[in-house]
């Protein structure tokens, strides 16, 4: 039995049937086709399917999509600015080479959006404990940490 959602999806409003087990993650991919969301683990422990849940950031992978019904989702194709251009976290994550294969940067980049959002001025430590929750097997952290201080000061630039 399919349960028909709406979704607020980047913006734009979503309609899907889905079974009441699909994982968001798997909505988002297979019946929406936004592959950007990635998925790891399949445990919420990687933090590669994290998205924005009205917001804040939630692991797809455990969350089923019949319970957002009605929610504003973003994932990693909505981060760019108005214009199309990369939003200033995307820019901080190329410019300081926070990312190596890529597979954990969409996970990334939605934590980080949110991070700065709730503290536009992050310290060290609280940068750490704000991406403790992604996993990236490849960078060994350093450039991920710099990119988000650098997306600090490039949101503040902007303000």
């Amino acid at each position: 039995m399919e349960h028909e959602i709406t979704l607020i999806v980047n913006g734009v409003p979503r309609r899907t049937g889905v079974p009441a087990r699909r994982l968001l993650s798997d909505c988002l991919r297979h019946d929406l086709g936004l592959t950007g969301t990635h998925v790891g683990c399949e445990h919420g422990v990687c933090g590669c399917c994290t998205v924005l849940l009205d917001g804040r950031p939630v692991r797809s992978c455990l969350t089923f999509a019949v319970t957002v019904d009605g929610a504003e989702i973003t994932t990693v194709e909505g981060l760019a600015d108005a214009d199309g251009g990369l939003s200033a976290v995307q820019r901080a994550f190329a410019e300081c080479h926070g990312l190596q294969c890529g597979f954990c940067t969409p996970g990334f980049l939605c934590t980080v959006t949110a991070l700065l959002r709730e503290n536009p001025a992050p310290t060290e430590d609280e940068v750490i404990d704000g991406i403790s929750g992604n996993l990236c097997r490849c960078t060994g952290y350093q450039n991920i940490v710099k990119a988000v201080h650098r997306a600090a000061e490039l949101l503040a630039e902007e303000a």
